[in-house]
């Protein structure tokens, strides 16, 4: 679906005016709606989109509706596939510590499967503050959990909004013991639920000593303020001295007005909140039901009371690429430019579409700029703001905004983009292997054209995606974190590019390492008449820890190897690495050591030595103890008690390791590690084992040795397939 362009008069959106672009940093928020799939975080954003003015109507994703799942996969599955960015505006609605002024929300929602995590990864890396959305019938489930470290490693601040309070068993209070259990953090409780599942009505909001009743569930509805009822009372008095005690904790001025029992001002203890968030000691947490439009309001004046501005950040660091020197960057527009592109999309009218988040100074359209990645200049030929699929052409942009390029030719993800003269590099985005892969081949001639234009279009979008020809059958290889994630990209292909391809069963990314240290040596002699080839080396390999990946060290003395034959002997180890030794899997996690070795005057050349290099690995691997290692998943199953037993077993049954079960209400949670070799169809054999009762996730974990006998049978298959 290609992107449109909205005319600025469009009266339907809050589309940007003049006044709106001079909004100061400190009343800018960053941030991105994340969570467990299913929990509601598109639903979420589309009511944060409608009480903010953005949008003029509510969009349902039951209904295929919603604003941000524009892609007509996204619609017809009623899932996020890819992040979507967007900028609107809020007012805080009730009593605010802070100016009752226009705030600028800009925000990411990104997908909850875990076959999209690149989308989760990247939108985190740009982001100041995050919104992780909760079930609260379901807790802290595994996907919750992997998002939540995904943005620990980014030290991104969040608030916890308990989601789906109007659910057949909500429990607010459980899910926060999971918050605390599971994600290891100190819960902020600032409102709690008035009833629960058919009774949900509203919120009792701790520090401002107020009821929040939603007496009518149609869109729009805006919230009653009354007093706390009688029966709340007691219970909003011990939970708001729980956490007026955990601010206080957290602030030595307020310790001290505490223990003195003096009385603390309520902005007092919403500003110190404020920074306890910023530094990671407190996450606030909140009770609502977006879907019933309730709560929605005092989320997001915490969003704006809690959630850092990029003054609160203050500064990047990154790494000057002339002199690797560590250098800052203040989060100002009038330092120099400095942004991360950290999103490709392509669309069939305006081309290549680069996300930036701007971190310093002010770029403007029809510019240059200069990126640090690749070392080249570029030219800026449009800036454009974005509303999903819509988009707003806008002259400049500035230090706190994300925004869209067009015209960059040569620029990828995680590339830094800067001023020519005051240069910086900052950290690149770190994306996982793919764990799963299928065979895929046009179906005519003029398919095969265009099949390898769309396939490059599409890893230039998501670096998860990967593409490789196998030259033995000729056939293009391409992987993925998930068999939906592949399913997405042939569809794609199809609506997108017109690409008719036919599709082979999804394959385990299987990889190949060593046991031990051994050394090996290559020669590479020909002589056709005339000048002939020499080149010789002699390596030693050794294992590393897993998922270090490969490291090539030279230590030749004394000129054995001229200098300039040394890339080469490193080029001819890795073509070998990619060819596997026992079942043609890719090798990793080992060092090469190329150590001796000799050369001809007149005979050895590049080609010569990269042979040698080649065969130097195939004569060490022989004796290196080559084992082939497989991805592991973490699967975690809800189901009735009573299929306890049953998918215990056959959990069992797959070489699967439970690792623990817990219960939440009538539902039985089961965790275990298992290889995907053996999930294959899982879905559909634990829904007929269970009634149609039970749901399962699957999420990466790691790579394992496989064991000997399964290590033969997939060996004896590779064999008679070639």
């Amino acid at each position: 679906m290609p992107i449109k362009l909205l005319p600025i008069s469009d009266g339907k959106y809050n589309m940007f005016k003049t006044q709106d672009r001079k909004i100061p940093l400190d009343r800018i928020r960053n941030i991105g709606i994340i969570a467990h799939i299913d929990a509601g975080k598109t639903t979420t954003t589309e009511r944060i989109l409608f009480y903010t003015g953005r949008t003029y109507k509510i969009g349902e994703v039951h209904e295929g509706e919603a604003t941000m799942d524009w892609m007509a996969q996204e619609q017809e599955r009623g899932i996020t596939i890819m992040s979507a960015a967007t900028t609107t505006f809020w007012k805080p609605y009730f009593d605010s510590h802070l100016s009752k002024e226009n705030y600028r929300l800009n925000i990411i929602d990104t997908p909850g499967h875990v076959d999209f995590t690149a989308e989760v990864e990247r939108s985190l890396r740009v982001l100041d503050g995050g919104v992780t959305v909760l079930d609260a019938s379901e807790g802290v489930q595994s996907q919750s959990e992997t998002v939540w470290r995904q943005a620990d490693k980014y030290n991104v601040p969040r608030v916890c909004f308990v989601n789906k309070m109007d659910k057949l068993g909500a429990d607010y209070f459980d899910t926060i013991a999971d918050i605390k259990d599971k994600f290891g953090v100190k819960p902020a409780i600032l409102n709690f639920p008035i009833g629960a599942e058919d009774q949900f009505r509203g919120v009792i909001q701790l520090l401002d000593n107020k009821a929040y009743f939603w007496e009518d569930h149609a869109a729009a509805t805006e919230p009653e303020v009354k007093d706390i009822p009688k029966q709340y009372q007691e219970q909003a008095k011990k939970l708001r001295a729980e956490l007026v005690e955990a601010i206080a904790e957290t602030d030595d001025l307020l310790m001290e007005k505490f223990l003195m029992e003096e009385e603390i001002s309520v902005n007092e203890l919403k500003a110190s909140l404020r920074r306890a968030v910023i530094s990671y000691k407190l996450v606030p947490v909140m009770a609502g039901s977006s879907l019933k439009n309730t709560g929605v309001q005092p989320l997001l004046d915490a969003i704006t009371e809690y959630l850092p501005s990029p003054m609160d950040i203050d500064h990047i660091s990154g790494i000057d690429p002339k002199t690797k020197e560590e250098v800052e960057r203040k989060l100002r527009p009038d330092e120099p430019f400095a942004g991360l592109a950290f999103k490709i999309q392509t669309d069939p009218h305006v081309g290549r579409l680069i996300y930036v988040r701007v971190y310093s100074g002010k770029i403007e359209s029809g510019s240059y700029i200069y990126n640090s990645s690749t070392g080249k200049k570029e030219r800026v030929g449009r800036l454009l703001l974005m509303h999903a699929n819509e988009r707003e052409e806008i002259e400049f942009a500035e230090a706190g905004e994300i925004v869209a390029f067009i015209g960059l030719k040569n620029t990828t993800t995680g590339d830094t983009l800067c001023d020519e003269n005051h240069p910086i590099e900052l950290e690149r985005i770190t994306f996982a292997d793919p764990v799963i892969s299928l065979a895929i081949e046009p179906k005519t001639k003029l398919d095969q054209e265009k099949m390898g234009l769309a396939l490059n279009k599409l890893s230039e979008e998501d670096p998860t995606f990967s593409i490789k020809v196998d030259h033995e059958t000729g056939q293009t290889i391409i992987g993925g974190m998930g068999e939906l994630h592949l399913e997405i990209i042939v569809d794609r292909m199809k609506r997108e590019f017109g690409v008719d391809a036919n599709v082979g069963k999804p394959q385990v990314a299987y990889k190949e390492t060593i046991t031990k240290e051994a050394q090996g040596e290559g020669k590479y002699i020909k002589q056709t008449g005339g000048r002939g080839q020499y080149g010789h080396c002699l390596i030693k390999i050794e294992p590393k820890d897993r998922g270090v990946g490969y490291e090539f060290i030279n230590k030749v003395t004394g000129g054995n190897i001229p200098r300039e034959f040394i890339k080469p002997i490193n080029k001819g180890i890795i073509e070998s690495m990619e060819r596997g030794f026992l079942a043609k899997y890719p090798m990793v996690d080992f060092s090469a050591t190329v150590y001796d070795g000799s050369f001809h005057d007149v005979d050895s050349s590049e080609v010569a030595f990269k042979m040698a290099g080649s065969l130097a690995l195939r004569d060490a691997l022989g004796r290196a103890g080559v084992v082939l290692l497989e991805p592991i998943m973490k699967v975690e199953v809800t189901a009735p008690e009573e299929f306890m037993g049953d998918v215990i077993g056959d959990l069992s049954s797959r070489r699967g390791q439970i690792q623990g079960t817990s219960h939440r209400g009538k539902m039985v949670i089961i965790t275990g590690l298992v290889p995907l070799a053996e999930m294959q169809g899982y879905v559909t054999i634990l829904r007929s084992m269970t009634q149609g009762r039970a749901s399962s996730v699957l999420l990466p974990s790691h790579y394992q040795v496989v064991p000997a006998n399964i290590t033969q049978e997939i060996v004896e298959r590779q064999t008679k397939s070639s």
